[in-house]
């Protein structure tokens, strides 16, 4: 079991991917956008990062940067339709973290998260 982080602006996106991280075992603490991700990243260690990029307030590179400098050990999963966003190398997005691109099927979205959290 992990503990993750999940930041997704999509309300009904979100709690389906809290539900279904949960379902494979997994602690997820969700939150709708990058600045209430950034205060639950003071409550405790989390496994893995799982973010959208765009979203409200902080964007989810800024929260990506500020928790590989919290925890270098957190993994980092992007989920977003603006895949190409994350690799740009100006975007200074943590260069170990893995991109998702919307849409994806959910089983796809579980087994990373799996091959991450084993990795």
């Amino acid at each position: 079991m992990a503990r993750i982080l999940l930041a997704e602006d999509d309300d009904s996106l979100r709690n389906f991917l809290c539900k279904a991280l949960k379902r494979a075992g997994h602690d997820v603490v969700d939150c709708p956008d990058g600045d209430s991700a950034i205060e639950a990243l003071e409550d405790g260690t989390y496994d893995l990062l799982l973010t959208d990029i765009v979203m409200p307030g902080a964007d989810g590179i800024e929260l990506a940067r500020k928790a590989a400098d919290r925890d270098g050990d957190m993994k980092i999963m992007f989920i977003t339709g603006f895949a190409a966003v994350a690799l740009n190398p100006s975007s200074q997005a943590p260069t170990q973290a893995k991109v998702l691109s919307k849409p994806f099927h959910l089983r796809e979205l579980v087994t990373e998260v799996e091959r991450m959290i084993a990795a």
